[in-house]
């Protein structure tokens, strides 16, 4: 158990050396993003689903109770089970994530992928879609990137292949990520804290 630490410890060093400057280019396109009267929408599978429902929570809610702020448009594309049960059924989970994107994606948005393969066929295709229409395409990857490593505006890539690790390091970025998100706003005057 204890090697499982220092492996997830040694994997997120390797992350910081190697993916931090992709981590404030993604937070820079994101706060852009937002002031200009955009969204955020991130999308991904298993436990990179529930990755990016956390991290669109963060940014509607609030990620730090100090920062008591205003929402910031955020979701994921993995919300809603009729959605995705009804497009399984019709069009094939394949389809899923690209179906939701063409109906309230916009350009000018940001869509993060996540994905620890780099293969996962609905964000593949949400990613290329994406591009079609004008919208940034960010990606947390795994295993080398896989398909979706060529299709990224900007890339934070876990030099790992084991997915649970690749998941620790993905929603610590993502925290990061978020934070410096907050912060920018914050320090632009784009978001006001919310008196209690």
């Amino acid at each position: 158990m204890i090697s499982l630490f220092e492996e997830s410890i040694s994997l997120k060093q390797s992350c910081i050396e190697q993916g931090f400057d992709s981590l404030i280019k993604m937070g820079d396109e994101i706060v852009k993003t937002i002031i200009s009267g955009n969204k955020l929408m991130l999308c991904g599978n298993g436990g990179s689903a529930a990755d990016a429902q956390h991290l669109a929570a963060e940014m509607v809610v609030r990620l730090r109770p100090a920062n008591n702020r205003e929402g910031v448009p955020a979701i994921a594309l993995a919300m809603d089970t009729s959605t995705i049960t009804a497009c399984g059924n019709d069009f094939g989970y394949d389809e899923l994530y690209a179906r939701v994107l063409e109906s309230i994606g916009k350009p000018g948005d940001c869509l993060v992928g996540i994905t620890t393969s780099g293969n996962s066929t609905n964000v593949v295709k949400a990613m290329k879609l994406a591009k079609a229409m004008k919208i940034n395409v960010f990606g947390f990857l795994g295993a080398g990137g896989g398909e979706a490593l060529e299709l990224c505006d900007e890339v934070f890539l876990v030099p790992g292949v084991e997915t649970g690790r690749i998941q620790e390091c993905h929603i610590t970025a993502g925290h990061a990520l978020m934070e410096y998100v907050e912060d920018q706003l914050l320090g632009e005057g784009f978001l006001h804290l919310k008196r209690k």
